[in-house]
């Protein structure tokens, strides 16, 4: 076993990443209140006062929420890049200066058997960034946030045992709802969120021999649902000659439930 992890949280309303070794655990963004974050890590049977730090992706509020609160009552080590530090600052609160780990885009640390890449995806924020954990022969991949998935993206996520992948939006239902144009407008840019169907494509590009999860991820609560996006991901995989449940399962995640602790 090398590692484990839960899709704590995922969607609009927060978003929060548990990852294991047998030597470390950390989280990836703290969307959620410091409370409800203790409420989920307690539904996987893990304690926050025992985390390693938090790896930090960008500086919006459905992912730093609970941040600052759980730096100052945890003491934990928070990572960062140095233009989302600046763009934290007056969001989280007073982190004391020696929890404060600058982690620079397309850089690794390590942490005993635990490799983690950080790797720039478009989004507009300051200068977002999203990361893929390693260990022994094992990768593990999330990537939300982002209007588009790059080539460049593409080769470092390549082959991963275990994506957390965002599926935020089907088009249409955008299209067709209640939010204002420029917040569409902005969904569907470049510096937005990937829709089902152009996360499948991408998808179709990156799943390698090993891949044997797939977590579908950061669904908007508005303009997508879980059936749709699994059906819709479904479909695009067909139609380039990939079989869900054949190679790799497909999984949900939810803004208020954990999925289960489980290993890579």
């Amino acid at each position: 076993m090398s590692m484990q992890f839960s899709v704590l949280a995922s969607g609009s309303s927060g978003n929060a990443f548990y990852i294991e070794t047998k030597e470390h655990s950390f989280l990836v963004d703290a969307g959620l209140s410091c409370k409800k974050m203790g409420e989920l890590m307690e539904k996987i049977d893990r304690d926050p006062a025992k985390l390693d730090g938090i790896f930090v992706t960008h500086e919006h509020s459905d992912h730093i929420k609970g941040l600052g609160v759980m730096a100052r009552k945890y003491k934990l080590p928070i990572f960062a890049n140095e233009r989302t530090w600046k763009a934290m600052d007056g969001l989280v609160g007073e982190i004391a200066v020696d929890q404060k780990f600058t982690f620079d885009m397309e850089t690794v640390k390590s942490f005993g058997s635990l490799d983690v890449e950080s790797f720039g995806v478009s989004h507009d924020a300051v200068e977002p960034m999203f990361y893929i954990f390693r260990s022994g022969e094992k990768k593990l991949v999330v990537v939300t946030d982002t209007g588009y998935v790059s080539d460049r993206m593409k080769g470092q996520i390549a082959d991963a045992d275990v994506y957390i992948f965002e599926s935020n939006h089907d088009t249409e239902m955008l299209r067709m709802g209640r939010y204002p144009w420029n917040i569409k407008r902005r969904i569907l840019s470049d510096v937005g969120h990937v829709s089902n169907e152009d996360a499948a494509l991408a998808m179709s590009e990156v799943i390698g021999d090993r891949t044997k999860r797939i977590y579908l991820a950061h669904l908007s609560r508005d303009n997508n649902m879980k059936d749709l996006a699994r059906m819709s991901v479904t479909q695009t995989l067909a139609t380039r000659g990939i079989e869900i449940g054949t190679q790799f399962d497909l999984f949900d995640t939810d803004p208020y439930i954990p999925t289960e602790l489980t290993a890579v």
